[in-house]
């Protein structure tokens, strides 16, 4: 079965549109409307016609024997301008000592910070239910391809790159972390709350306390979920750290979950990234496997067994067929695995 990745085109719309549906992710969800104007600033975006801070990069996954859209993924190059800034609760630790009694305490306190000059961000990452836990690991594929883009070109996007990650959910999809904070300060339910920060930031900066709020003073529920990643959001948590991400002791100001992040330069996907020419050797030993893009005006990306020697590498014609790529053309290749220890 094959498999390419490559930037979302207006044919995918109707298959985008129910693969969203089978989820709930607020910078994909399952609208029509929603989906094909984000398809339509994507392909702006890559065409280079929208300045930084509104260029947003859609990817697919295709099935190519099936024609189907199975996955995606989203890198939106700036999140936080002066316009619309990027907020998020900051965990501190303050210490507190009484002489006279002789005892003191660490307390945690959040504070509510706003960014002005922010980072890219990640996100959008959905794989169909049917095509998960399949050998090709395609989830992997989806999320490590767009750092690939992102390595050949770095102009296009910020020298720091955030994920904000979900975190436990109640079953009837609310956030305790919401219930103890943000509504008592808005009075919105989370749902509505969460959707209208995506086209206004303006109610979060007014309404939201501009003071230190101390950990112990929320309900127990909420302390239990802040900063915590949910089940489901797991296999991404454990994906990002072992390509250079970290907990930036930042979460969300809506529900609690954490914010991972990195240098874009230290991301490993991109730090190992390297422009190679395709080559034919007679004695080819296709024993190094990796994403292959390429490099031309339409970007394109498969997983690859390949041969690489020096500044040369050698692809099976079935990879170079599904890619479209000749003998002699340049290729940008990253490796699919890591260990730490790398």
């Amino acid at each position: 079965m094959s498999f390419i990745i490559r930037s979302a085109q207006h044919d995918d719309l109707n298959q985008l549109v129910d693969l969203a549906k089978q989820f709930n992710l607020l910078n994909l969800p399952g609208d029509k409307k929603v989906i094909s104007d984000k398809i339509d600033r994507s392909q702006q975006s890559f065409e280079g016609k929208l300045p930084k801070n509104q260029a947003e990069y859609l990817f697919v996954v295709e099935d190519i024997e099936e024609k189907m859209v199975v996955g995606s993924s989203l890198v939106i190059a700036k999140h936080g301008s002066e316009e619309v800034p990027h907020s998020f609760f900051k965990i501190f630790k303050r210490d507190h000592f009484s002489q006279d009694l002789g005892i003191g305490f660490i307390h945690q306190v959040l504070r509510f910070q706003l960014d002005f000059d922010g980072p890219t961000e990640i996100g959008g990452l959905l794989v169909d239910k049917s095509y998960r836990r399949r050998p090709e690991k395609l989830g992997k594929q989806i999320s490590l391809s767009r750092f690939l883009y992102m390595g050949l070109h770095p102009e296009k996007f910020e020298q720091r790159v955030l994920c904000e990650l979900t975190p436990p959910l109640t079953e009837e999809g609310r956030s305790e972390f919401w219930e103890a904070l943000g509504r008592r300060f808005t009075g919105l339910p989370y749902q509505e709350a969460d959707l209208l920060s995506q086209s206004h930031k303006e109610f979060i900066e007014s309404l939201f306390p501009q003071d230190d709020i101390y950990l112990c003073l929320l309900d127990s529920k909420a302390r239990l979920v802040l900063g915590r990643v949910g089940e489901a959001t797991k296999p991404a948590q454990h994906l990002l750290e072992s390509i250079g991400f970290s907990y930036l002791d930042e979460v969300d100001p809506f529900d609690g979950g954490p914010h991972y992040g990195a240098n874009t330069s230290e991301i490993l996907p991109i730090k190992y990234g390297r422009r190679l020419k395709v080559s034919e050797f007679k004695d080819a030993a296709y024993k190094e496997q990796g994403l292959v893009a390429t490099t031309g005006d339409e970007f394109k990306v498969a997983l690859a067994s390949a041969d690489v020697r020096g500044q040369e590498v050698a692809l099976a014609p079935k990879v170079r067929q599904l890619l479209d790529i000749e003998v002699g053309e340049e290729i940008y290749m990253s490796p699919f695995n890591y260990n730490r220890g790398r």
